[in-house]
């Protein structure tokens, strides 16, 4: 279990860009938010017991050491955008074709 160092907040600027910015350890975002929870059921058990913000969605795991928290509207939109994102399309290899209609046939 990787050890998360890096605090990312992810908010939308008033140009509508996304806005990140990283801090190596939990105080400044103490300081600039309410604390209202922690984490206690995180399937990453890095996150657990890290803390819960007033206005913020998180704790979530980005890569290996990165804890990330994004503003209501920010995480909003980058979730629609991945639910509507189109998944790449695979070409099944034609040994797989082939095995399925042998035992189809026999």
């Amino acid at each position: 279990m990787a050890k998360k160092d890096t605090f990312r907040i992810v908010t939308r600027g008033r140009d509508g860009s996304l806005m990140i910015r990283d801090y190596p350890t939990c105080d400044p975002l103490m300081a600039m938010h309410v604390q209202i929870g922690t984490d206690d059921c995180s399937t990453d058990l890095a996150l657990r017991g890290m803390p819960i913000f007033r206005g913020l969605i998180g704790p979530m795991p980005e890569g290996k050491n990165i804890v990330s928290y994004e503003s209501p509207e920010v995480f909003e939109t980058l979730t629609k955008e991945w639910s509507n994102a189109k998944p790449r399309r695979r070409r099944r290899r034609g040994s797989a074709v082939e095995t399925h209609s042998e035992t189809a046939t026999s």
